[in-house]
C-alpha cells in the first residue's frame, strides 16, 4: 500500500488509480471492514489523527479532485466520511521533508520506467508540493517508511 504524501498531480495514470484503490483499502481497514492490512505501516499517520476516517476521507477527496481535473471518474460516493461544509475541516497532517524527498525519489524511479514524459515536472521542481491534506515539517524520513 502506498499512500503518497506528494501532490496527486505528480502521479501518472497508473499511480493515481492505484493511489485511489489503496486509499479505499486504507479506509476499509480504518473502518474495521477488513481483516487484512490492519497493521500496515502507512496507516500510522492516519490513526494518529483525532478522526482517522475523516482524515482518510479528506485524502481520498484530494485524489478524486485530481482525477476530476483529468476527466477521470472516481466514485466519491465510496468515501465514507467526505469533507463537508457543515463540519470543521480535517486538520492537516505533518509529513517530514525527509519523507517527501524519499517519496520523490521513489516516484521518479517509477515514472522513468512507466511514464517518462511525467519525469520532468517532478525532477525539475524546486519545492515539491504535497497532497493538500499534508503540511511539510523539518525532519528525516518517517519511521513508518520502509527502506
Amino acid at each position: 500500500m502506498r499512500l503518497w504524501s506528494l501532490a496527486p498531480d505528480y502521479l501518472d495514470r497508473q499511480g493515481l488509480t492505484a493511489c485511489w484503490r489503496e486509499a479505499l483499502l486504507a479506509q476499509a481497514v480504518l473502518a474495521g471492514r477488513t481483516r487484512g492490512y490492519r497493521n500496515h505501516s502507512q496507516l500510522v499517520r492516519f490513526r494518529a489523527t483525532p478522526d482517522p476516517l475523516a482524515t482518510v476521507g479528506a485524502y481520498l477527496d484530494g485524489v478524486a479532485d485530481e482525477a476530476t481535473a483529468r476527466s477521470y471518474h472516481f466514485d466519491r460516493g465510496r468515501i465514507l466520511e467526505p469533507p463537508r461544509d457543515d463540519r470543521p475541516p480535517v486538520p492537516r497532517v505533518p509529513v517530514t521533508e525527509g519523507q517527501v524527498a524519499t517519496e520523490r525519489d521513489h516516484l521518479l524511479a517509477k515514472l522513468r520506467v512507466r511514464s517518462p514524459a511525467r519525469v520532468t515536472a517532478l525532477a525539475d521542481a524546486g519545492t515539491i508540493r504535497v497532497h493538500p491534506l499534508f503540511t511539510v515539517v523539518p525532519g528525516p524520513r518517517e519511521d513508518w517508511e520502509r527502506a
